[in-house]
């Protein structure tokens, strides 16, 4: 199983029977499957997704939006939730060309990636329970 480590971009071999023993990046020592949000740029986000076999979610947020401040604790509750699927943040202010190049219109927008591709697509906010389900819901992989 590849997994990208959110610090340092590092490309990491863990063995699937591994991924519940807390691994950590070969190169910076980061934790691999810490089961929090990760804030990744516009710089970093590309190769996280294409380089982790996991599914991995995104939240497209801004500090100024309500209703993405509201959902933040539900979104960090539902990354305890599903151990095995990676949950990152995106600020749209500070990443605008992530913005663009996943057409985000609206905040909060959540994407979900499988094998570095769109599978499935929901805006606004919502409860851990109802993401926890919608992610399960639509992920193909180990979600």
């Amino acid at each position: 199983m590849h997994l990208i480590c959110p610090k340092c971009g590092a490309k990491n071999r863990v063995p699937q029977e591994k991924l519940g023993d807390a691994p950590v990046c070969g190169r910076c020592g980061t934790a691999l499957m810490e089961a929090l949000p990760v804030a990744l740029s516009d710089a970093a986000l590309p190769g996280f997704l294409a380089g982790t076999e996991l599914p991995v979610v995104v939240d497209f947020w801004a500090a100024w939006c309500g209703p993405c401040k509201s959902m933040a604790p539900n979104f960090a509750a539902a990354a305890k939730q599903l151990p095995t699927t990676r949950f990152v943040k995106v600020d749209t202010d500070a990443a605008p060309l992530s913005s663009t190049k996943y057409a985000i219109r609206s905040i909060p927008t959540l994407i979900l990636f499988e094998g570095g591709k769109e599978s499935a697509r929901l805006s606004g906010a919502v409860s851990a329970t109802e993401l926890t389900r919608w992610i399960q819901t639509h992920s193909k992989g180990h979600a």
